[in-house]
């Protein structure tokens, strides 16, 4: 799909505040709504039109308004696009020259483009994931050990 424009979308106060009230409706209707198959239909109150949407994009839309309600930008980025190291190094929260050790070292999968690097949105999710686990990892053992030492 070629390169992604990452544009975060900031929510202010009056944002999260509809977030969450969307996020407790749709959550409800899900749940009551499980054994309906792979289709979600909405239908407004008003007319007899009918949407269908892809439960798995209404699952998406989810956790899009549970980060929303918490008050957290929100980018969508297909999991084929490309991304260029500023915009990775932004995804990881680090500098770019940071991004560039992780990419030489093998840690992500990135492939070359001329003189420039690209990295695969999922080889940059699943990443974040191992880290994210090996972090848990991490801070599991440190509480142990603390626990250990306290009794």
């Amino acid at each position: 799909m070629g390169s992604a424009a990452l544009r975060a979308v900031q929510p202010d106060d009056h944002d999260v505040v509809r977030a969450g009230a969307a996020l407790t409706r749709v959550k409800a209707y899900l749940h009551d709504h499980e054994d309906d198959g792979n289709d979600v239909r909405i239908r407004a109150e008003e007319d007899d039109d009918v949407l269908v949407l892809p439960r798995a994009a209404v699952e998406l839309f989810a956790q899009i308004l549970a980060y929303m309600a918490a008050g957290h930008g929100v980018s969508v980025v297909p999991a084929d696009a490309e991304l260029t190291t500023q915009q990775a190094a932004d995804m990881l929260n680090v500098s770019r020259p940071y991004l560039i050790g992780l990419l030489e070292a093998g840690a992500i999968e990135y492939r070359k483009v001329g003189k420039h690097r690209r990295i695969k949105a999922v080889s940059l999710v699943e990443y974040m994931r191992n880290d994210d686990q090996r972090r848990r990892r991490a801070a599991d053992e440190l509480s142990a050990l603390t626990q250990g030492q306290v009794d």
